[in-house]
């Protein structure tokens, strides 16, 4: 009788380990498994986008949102050499079209706007008060990088100023992103940094601001879209739609502005 249990046993034994693999090795129940959606998204995204990915998996239950931060000009570049996305959120219109070209992307909307401010740290130690105040030789200035979306808009910003070429001779660094320029002017490593009004809400009270007049402030468009080649295309039109949806209030809440229109 012993022998006929400890046979009887290999054999579920075997049953079961062949049960595994006609299901690819999962052996957990439908209710259980996870789809993720990777999203790629400009840095100045992270604090709207990590709550709207908390939101969006709520609304889509069994569904995982994993994302990508960066500089939409490395993020660009990124998907041209991997294409490991399924979204691509950018604060660049130029980075959007070198991924529209390759791989190539469909459902291209635009979600949110931005402005450009002036951050110094809270005591304000180089008594930075208008744009005008960036030309002074004694300011150290902290900028984006050339070729970064946040740089590329205060080049422009500088240019439509008339200012540009006076201000550049004070940037003690330029940055991979908005994020590290915040970051620098929190820690008191220079006397100013031009970044995205959304920083603000982010860095709170480790940054003071000074408003850019609008006649040359530069105003940055948020595109979303759907990166050929997804195998999760339902999922990921899903979310490039849940960001003109319910994400709104979330962007808005951040700091971003509305759509054009």
């Amino acid at each position: 009788m012993r022998r006929q249990w400890i046979a009887l046993g290999a054999l579920l034994i075997i049953a079961s380990a062949s049960a595994c693999s006609s299901n690819g090795g999962d052996t957990s129940s439908g209710s259980d498994t996870t789809t993720d959606v990777t999203v790629f998204a400009a840095s100045s995204l992270a604090p709207a986008f990590t709550q709207i990915g908390v939101d969006f998996e709520a609304a889509n239950p069994g569904v995982h949102v994993v994302f990508n931060f960066a500089s939409s000009t490395d993020l660009a570049t990124q998907i041209v050499s991997e294409g490991t996305a399924d979204v691509f959120a950018s604060a660049s219109g130029a980075a959007m079209d070198t991924v529209a070209t390759d791989p190539g992307v469909s459902g291209r909307e635009i979600f949110a706007t931005n402005q450009l401010v002036i951050i110094t740290p809270p005591d304000n130690p180089a008594g930075v008060v208008s744009v005008d105040s960036l030309t002074a030789p004694t300011v150290a200035l902290v900028v984006g990088a050339e070729g970064v979306p946040v740089g590329d808009y205060a080049r422009e910003m500088l240019g439509n100023a008339g200012i540009e070429h006076a201000v550049m001779t004070n940037v003690v660094s330029n940055e991979p992103d908005d994020a590290s320029v915040v970051a620098r002017i929190a820690g008191g490593d220079a006397d100013a940094g031009i970044v995205y009004a959304s920083d603000l809400v982010a860095a709170g009270t480790s940054v003071s601001s000074i408003e850019i007049p609008r006649r040359i402030n530069v105003t940055a468009t948020y595109t979303a879209a759907v990166v050929a080649g997804t195998t999760n295309r339902e999922l990921a039109q899903a979310f490039v739609a849940f960001l003109n949806g319910p994400g709104q209030a979330t962007l808005i809440g951040y700091g971003f502005g509305t759509p054009p229109g």
